[in-house]
Formats: structure tokens, sequence, C-alpha cells
């Protein structure tokens, strides 16, 4: 069968800003949605408010049928999908579909995966690719097939991660260049010239199969006795969400919680301190860790704004 843009009928997976900017360039491409499904709505704030995801509030200011199961192998979801006739899917972050649902369609089921598969398999991608201080990542289209993030690649484009990157800033160039390979993706389907790569031939070929969990409270904790670079690498890899987090314990022996947003390396060297000795140095809040100083230079403690260390500091005396 011979498809067009027009003519090819797709339904979009997704919930987050990332998967936003990839449904925009479809609809406003001329693409042809006839659905998109999204996470259902959550309770969120003291007045647990109803919040609408991105996808959502999107799908609903361009008129497009808007689907949020509670579970997916539920019978009226997959009738209702089945009814909508779709000749592919897109997944761009949306959580684990089963095959009744990724099989569907008879061009089959791809993912927007925010690595250079199979390198970071899993949740958190981005996160964990700046965490461990890559110096360069990717975005990559696949099918999907039984094993999270395991199908055959379609895809793939590199790009650059800088010293002083940190995850909002990376998450935003892979939004905008997956994007554009979505695009890309979608056409070579339609011209029938796609050629998929099984992953294990990559890894064959000498390509390291990694994991990127799911990032949790405890993930985020900084442990001052690992080498400075890496408690950078940490911090960077969390900023501004969710966030890399310590305690300090001020002039009266409180113990207060606060997020670290921005890090910088200072000078090799402990000087007989132990990790996590915390230093007023003139307006410069320093931290020994296992090999060196780190400056922070800005944080937040819990229930007041985000401010620089020199401001943080007028206000606080450290133990």
């Amino acid at each position: 069968m011979t498809y067009s843009k027009e003519s090819l009928r797709i339904v979009f997976f997704g919930t987050p800003d990332f998967a936003v900017e990839s449904l925009r360039r479809l609809v406003e491409g001329g693409y042809n949605i006839v659905g998109v499904v999204t996470m259902p709505d959550k309770e969120a704030g003291r007045g647990h408010k109803l919040l609408q995801s991105p996808v959502k509030q999107y799908a609903l200011e361009h008129g497009l049928k808007l689907m949020q199961p509670e579970k997916l192998k539920n019978p009226q979801f997959v009738a209702e999908l089945e009814s909508l006739h779709a000749d592919l899917q897109i997944v761009i972050a949306f959580r684990m579909l089963p095959e009744v649902v990724w099989s569907m369609p008879p061009l089959g089921t791809f993912n927007l995966h925010a690595s250079l598969l199979p390198k970071y398999r899993g949740a958190a991608p981005i996160n964990w690719a700046v965490i461990n201080g890559e110096t360069e990542t990717g975005v990559t289209t696949f099918f999907l097939k039984h094993e999270i993030d395991t199908g055959d690649i379609i895809q793939q484009r590199k790009i650059a991660i800088a010293d002083d990157d940190n995850v909002g800033i990376v998450h935003d160039k892979l939004m905008v260049m997956g994007a554009e390979m979505v695009i890309e993706t979608v056409d070579a389907i339609i011209d029938g010239t796609v050629k998929p790569i099984p992953q294990d031939q990559l890894c064959n070929a000498g390509a390291e199969a990694t994991a990127a969990p799911k990032i949790f409270k405890d993930t985020c904790k900084i442990d001052w006795n690992r080498p400075m670079r890496d408690v950078r690498n940490l911090v960077r890899g969390l900023s501004p969400y969710p966030a890399a987090w310590t305690e300090i314990t001020d002039a009266n022996g409180t113990v207060h919680t606060a997020k670290v947003f921005e890090a910088a390396l200072t000078e090799t060297g402990t000087n007989g301190r132990q990790p996590g000795t915390m230093t007023n140095d003139n307006g410069r809040l320093l931290v020994t860790c296992a090999d060196g100083t780190l400056e922070i230079t800005q944080l937040q403690l819990a229930g007041k704004k985000r401010m620089s260390a020199a401001d943080f500091l007028r206000g606080f005396a450290i133990n």
C-alpha cells in the first residue's frame, strides 16, 4: 500500500514537554494524527488539583482525539485504539506498552529515545549520561519489541555534551533534535526506505549496552566521599530537576536540607579536611570532597527560594 503524510494514520503516545515538541512538528507539518494517548491527570499541590500533562494540553488546544487510559490492556481502550485504524504509532516519553498495543498497526510502533542506544536503556537516559560524565549523547528512533529499549534501530544522531551543560540544557537540545528525527523517520517509513539495524548487531560490533534506571530521592543525595568531578557531574546531571541535595548544619547545630543546582571545581587536595566539610571562604561556599574542593554556587534551602551561595551565606552561619 502507498502512503502519504496526509493518508498515513498516526496515533501518538506521550506525556511531558519532551514529547510535545515532536507532536507539534507532526501537526504543523500536516501529518494525519488520528489519536493521542497520554497519562491520566494527576493530583498536585495542597489543593489536590488535577494536573494535565503537557501532551494533553497540546492535544486539547488543537482539537485532537485524546485518550487517557488507566490501564493499557483495558479491553475498552484496546477496542477504541483499534477503531482508529492506525497505520503507525509513535511513542515518546511514555510508559511501557503491552504487545497488544505496540503490535497493532501494520507499519509498527516506533519510539524516540534520548540516548545512543544500546547505551542508556531505561527511564532516565539524559540524566545518567551527564552524571556519568559523557561527552556526547544523542537520540535514537527504533521499533518496539518485548524488552524495553532493545528494538531494531531506525535512525540515530549525536550531540556533544559541553563541560558546563546541565541536564536541562541537554534535554532541550535533544528535544529539538529528536523532533526533527521523528519527522525524518516517519518520512522514511512512508517512502519505504527504512532499514532497521538490530541492537544485538551493534553490541557484537563493540557497542556497550548500559542502563539508565529511574531517578529516586536517594539517587540525588550527594556523597561527599566521592571525587569532586563525580560530585559536580551528579549536580549537573540532576539540575534543574529533580536536583541533587545535601544536608547543611547551621551554627546552632540544626540540620537543613538544601538542593544544589550549580557547583564548580576549585582545587585539588583536601588540606586535611574530612569529606563533607563546609567552609565560608569570603562569601564562597566550599565543600571538601575525596580529592579536592568543590564550590557550590547555586542552592535552595527547603521552603526557600533558589539563590546564589553568596546571598545564602549572608543570612546563614555554617557550623
